[in-house]
């Protein structure tokens, strides 16, 4: 394996059935992502996008292919293999931030800490320099009702870093979001990016958005190709 590539696809495909039917959402897809690289992929809704992040994310099976990160094939783990694997080399962000609505915010960014059994007390340490990196640390006690669209965002993104994933893959993560918010938010992750080092594939409609990405890809009729 190219030791710059961080994820390797090749020939992809997802089918989905339904009943006598069958739905072809991606198919024999090829790509490659380098280490710290910020990749968009734009489409229409229903083109693919989130199910291509859930094959990376080892949060669906494909129908054929073969998705390598680092070198491992995720999708030939053992359940208990792949869900420690996810732990602690991918980080998850989503449109509709999905932060546990009864914790605050410190112990939400801390919770894939105490997952992955590190001692509470540093699992909390941990958390809230990560709160503080985003900016918040005058909200780290507040739970996910008492913050602005924004900072559940950005809480979400502290969480998604709390095991130094390698990448982080972002599904539409200001979809919810007011323009100039979600410029803040691209910011960030830009920031994030360049300072830790961290892959981010990230999804979305907004092609202003995708363009403050290093690279940016169009997913259509179940393939990729390079936005000209």
């Amino acid at each position: 394996m190219n030791s710059e590539r961080l994820i390797e696809i090749t020939n992809l495909s997802r089918v989905y059935e339904d009943g006598a039917s069958k739905v072809t959402v991606l198919e024999s897809l090829n790509m490659t992502v380098e280490h710290g690289e910020q990749l968009a992929i734009v489409g229409a809704s229903g083109s693919g996008k989130s199910t291509l992040l859930h094959l990376i994310g080892a949060l669906d099976k494909p129908t054929q292919g073969e998705i390598l990160i680092n070198g491992q094939d995720v999708h030939k783990l053992k359940p208990k293999a792949q869900g420690e694997f996810r732990n602690m080399n991918i980080g998850f962000v989503y449109q509709f931030h999905h932060l546990l609505p009864e914790f605050t915010a410190l112990e939400n960014v801390a919770m894939p800490l105490v997952i992955r059994g590190i001692n509470r007390d540093q699992a909390y340490r941990k958390a809230a320099a990560l709160i503080e990196r985003v900016g918040l640390t005058n909200r780290e006690k507040h739970k996910p009702s008492e913050l602005s669209g924004g900072e559940r965002q950005r809480i979400a993104f502290a969480r998604a870093l709390a095991n130094e994933p390698v990448c982080v893959l972002a599904d539409e993560p200001t979809g919810n979001l007011d323009h100039a918010t979600a410029l803040r938010v691209y910011d960030l992750m830009c920031e994030i990016n360049q300072e830790m080092g961290t892959t981010f594939i990230t999804v979305t409609h907004d092609l202003e958005l995708a363009s403050k990405m290093q690279r940016q890809l169009k997913l259509e009729d179940g393939h990729l190709m390079a936005i000209e």
